[in-house]
């Protein structure tokens, strides 16, 4: 799983997971990937950007110092998560390419490369299926309601998610044969069965 990465990097990630799979002989599929990033949603346009424009202040989450603060190196290489021998992928690919150490990109940078979608319902679900159509996750997570945003921001965006906007990514990760882990095994890579209660393609969300 990867959280609010641009979308080539984590598509390189995504498919070296899956080559690194195919070597050690498992077939490894949708259902073994997963990506969260900033989806806001909202009455209006004008609505839209100007809580979107909150992510990128007040608080955040605790391994920064704030959405404009410094990145906690202690998160950076944390022991165990990676094999010594391992082949990995350059970090910085992945990150905030704001000021040296810190985590501001300007909005307008992070809706042009998609890890900020902020819109009305009829604006981003293009925009939704744009990053599924690319990196292909089985299972996808929006973050909404952080930084800045008041209850009021969270509330109708809240509504309207769940209104509007998660029945029709079922209806894509259906079309798009994106089957989530409730519906493929992860380990065997074989379906689950009806009989066993598996919902359909990303029904998780």
């Amino acid at each position: 799983m990867l959280l609010a990465t641009k979308l080539e990097p984590t598509k390189e990630a995504f498919q070296l997971y899956h080559d690194t799979a195919a070597e050690e002989g498992c077939e490894s599929g949708t259902q073994n990937v997963a990506y969260l990033w900033k989806v806001h949603i909202d009455e209006t346009e004008e609505l839209a950007e100007a809580a979107g424009r909150k992510y990128l202040s007040g608080v955040s989450n605790p391994f920064l110092a704030g959405n404009e603060g410094a990145v906690n190196p202690a998160i950076m290489n944390l022991p165990g998560h990676t094999a010594r021998t391992s082949r990995r992928l350059a970090t910085t690919a992945f990150g905030p390419a704001g000021r040296f150490g810190t985590n501001r990109r300007p909005y307008e940078d992070q809706v042009n490369d998609y890890t900020i979608i902020s819109g009305t319902p009829k604006t981003i679900l293009p925009k939704i299926r744009h990053v599924l159509e690319y990196i292909r996750p089985g299972s996808v997570f929006f973050w909404d309601g952080d930084g800045a945003m008041t209850h009021e921001d969270q509330m109708r965006s809240l509504r309207l998610m769940g209104e509007e906007i998660i029945p029709a990514v079922r209806e894509m990760g259906k079309e798009l044969a994106l089957f989530s882990p409730f519906e493929v095994d992860p380990a065997t890579g074989k379906p689950l069965t009806a009989e066993a209660g598996a919902p359909r393609a990303m029904k998780e969300i």
